[in-house]
């Protein structure tokens, strides 16, 4: 193939890519987060425009019986005051280590940004709101999976009793560590998406995101963040800079 035709046939596929999305994304969401980077980056964002258009909110990640609970590992950073692991935060993991020392008697979840009303939870008043436990596969970016019972309460009970603004659009989650993600409004008020503080029955272990973990069952298993500390809502995208997965080589969207 000559030069010339190689550039057009390529022009062309790209094109069509960018179609394609515009069309899947056509009614669904008046904000697209950007893609980043090479080609690939563009199945992304194609990937996320799709499934805006073909999955309704009420599409539900498969539940399983007790009977198929597994072993977890504890992957990441599994306890955020230990300055030995890599996204160690000299400002926040002291603060972990004190909270944790007192049970976590003094968490506090901040929620603020694009609401009517910021304001802190501490685990006894999530754990007073109305809960869910399901049963779901946690599916790793490295391939693994397994099977847990989580517990907590709905991230859109949260949201809604601070008010969540017409123009809100995305939520970040900001944990004790050196780290930092989001997901958009449609991810958030999923019903399986939850703030999990109990897991296969107990409390969350601290390897596991003790006291507070979101889990965001319709997407890969770094989504669902541990040892939550804040959760920003805002009217646009925030990739999370330095902190973000973008910047860091992962893709933003890992729809499943």
């Amino acid at each position: 193939m000559k030069t010339r035709e190689l550039v057009t046939t390529r022009r062309g596929l790209l094109t069509g890519l960018a179609s394609l999305g515009g069309l899947a994304v056509t009614g669904c969401s008046e904000t697209v987060p950007p893609t980043y980077g090479n080609l690939l980056r563009m199945g992304d964002l194609l990937n996320y425009k799709a499934q805006r258009l073909l999955l309704s909110t009420g599409s539900l990640a498969r539940e399983y019986d007790h009977r198929d609970i597994s072993s977890v590992p504890a992957v990441g950073t599994t306890d955020p005051s230990d300055s030995k692991q890599g996204a160690f935060s000299a400002e926040r993991g002291p603060l972990y280590d004190r909270l944790k020392a007192g049970a976590f008697q003094d968490y506090r979840l901040s929620v603020e940004g694009s609401v009517a009303r910021a304001r802190t939870f501490s685990l006894a008043e999530l754990k007073r709101l109305p809960s869910r436990t399901q049963i779901t596969r946690h599916m790793c970016e490295e391939g693994w999976t397994a099977i847990s019972e989580w517990t907590g309460v709905p991230l859109r009970t949260v949201l809604e009793a601070c008010g969540i603004r017409p123009s809100a659009r995305f939520v970040t989650f900001r944990p004790f560590d050196e780290q930092a993600d989001s997901i958009d409004m449609f991810d958030a008020l999923h019903p399986q998406t939850i703030l999990a503080y109990g897991m296969n029955g107990r409390d969350l272990p601290i390897q596991h995101g003790a006291p507070l973990r979101v889990r965001v069952e319709k997407q890969l298993g770094y989504k669902s963040m541990k040892f939550l500390q804040r959760i920003v809502v805002s009217d646009g995208f925030e990739d999370g800079g330095k902190l973000g997965n973008i910047q860091n080589g992962w893709s933003w969207y890992a729809g499943i």
